[in-house]
């Protein structure tokens, strides 16, 4: 497995740091003995073939899912206590969007620690919802059903939801899954925002041809850690071949072998 040196002991440095952590599904691993440093302000992508325990590990360390063993530490302190500096968009697929709310709605949603579980919505609130609203290209819509947007639009107001948050560590599983180009680059852009004012993002990605133009670091998984680090160090195709194997067809990986130099 490659590591950045010193990052075994960065864990009260680091925005999310796991070790050991196992979740299984049944008597199979999804996850196994996985140790995880994300390194702070910088964008992370979580890689690996379908089934290898990325949205997995991402949720276990949120806590949505119970592990079998393991430690999460968030800005080296359990998670209980951090939750709220940190952020998470969940898959696309996995909301209801059926749910008869309108988009502004969803987005006062992430101002709930500062409303208050029966607080009032204010003048203020809603500005900063429309305001992220804004950021995400989305504000002529924040009177519409949530379900009458499409898959692209549906993402971007998920995005706006967490950053109403105002969070220090984003979380996100599957940001550009199924979303146009133009929601794509938006979401980026916001993402590397994000990180220009020194937040730290941690994405599950699946296209590995723009891994090297959106992130900083990766995290190569196949149900066991495989590789961690910088892009330039970790991103090879040495480490792709251990990650995917089989599953990746020749051809990539000599494409993604030019692509990397």
């Amino acid at each position: 497995m490659l590591e950045l040196a010193g990052q075994q002991d960065g864990i009260a440095d680091s925005p999310l740091a796991v070790r050991g952590l196992t979740v299984s599904y049944g008597e199979k691993p999804a996850v196994f003995s996985v140790d995880m440093t994300v390194r702070p302000g910088r964008m992370t992508a979580i890689i690996g073939p379908n089934g290898a325990g990325k949205s997995t590990l991402l949720k276990a360390a949120l806590g949505i899912l119970k592990p079998l063993s393991g430690q999460v530490r968030v800005y080296g302190e359990p998670l209980e206590a951090m939750r709220g500096r940190i952020a998470y968009v969940p898959q696309r697929a996995s909301v209801d969007w059926d749910f008869p709310t309108r988009v502004i709605d969803v987005v006062l949603m992430g101002l709930y620690r500062d409303v208050g579980l029966l607080g009032r919505i204010t003048g203020r609130h809603r500005a900063q919802a429309l305001d992220c609203l804004d950021r995400v290209g989305m504000k002529d819509f924040a009177a519409r059903q949530i379900g009458q947007l499409s898959g692209g639009q549906q993402q971007r107001v998920f995005l706006a939801r967490a950053l109403a948050q105002g969070a220090d560590l984003y979380l996100l599983d599957e940001p550009f899954a199924g979303v146009d180009a133009a929601t794509e680059k938006a979401i980026i852009d916001v993402l590397k925002g994000l990180k220009a004012e020194g937040k730290t993002v941690v994405a599950v990605h699946h296209d590995l041809a723009t891994v090297r133009d959106y992130f900083d670091d990766v995290f190569l998984i196949a149900t066991r850690k495989v590789a961690e680090g910088s892009v330039e160090t970790a991103f090879t195709p040495e480490t792709l071949q251990a990650t995917y194997g089989g599953r990746l067809a020749t051809a990539q990986v000599d494409q993604l072998s030019r692509a990397l130099g």
